[in-house]
């Protein structure tokens, strides 16, 4: 037998009249789930082809609230669907303003 284990064999148990205290220690693990109400509300008031922004805005809102609850795995999928939205409101509403842009040029080239 080795020492330390002749040790723990002799002292056994503690031996205290007292209680035992414990504590315990809850770590929550915080899981960032972006909701992208910025730039929701921006593809709200300047990029809002087909309503997408105001859409996204409103996916925004819900992944927020989700996010609020507690609720992560709704959150995210909220949170993806506005994601999408943004992207494809920015595309179209890029491609407006390139096509509006390529008139105006196209009607000021002919003199």
């Amino acid at each position: 037998m080795h020492q330390e284990e002749h040790e723990v064999a002799v002292l056994g148990a503690p031996q205290g009249s007292g209680p035992v205290m414990s504590t315990v220690v809850n770590i929550r693990s915080e899981t960032v789930v972006p909701d992208h109400i910025v730039w929701s509300l921006f593809n709200t008031l300047f990029f809002n082809p087909c309503c997408l922004g105001f859409v996204a805005f409103a996916y925004s809102v819900k992944a927020r609230d989700r996010k609020m609850v507690g609720d992560v795995t709704g959150a995210q999928s909220y949170a993806s669907t506005a994601k999408c939205l943004n992207i494809w409101a920015v595309v179209l509403g890029l491609l407006t303003i390139l096509e509006e842009l390529l008139d105006v040029i196209k009607s000021y080239g002919g003199h």
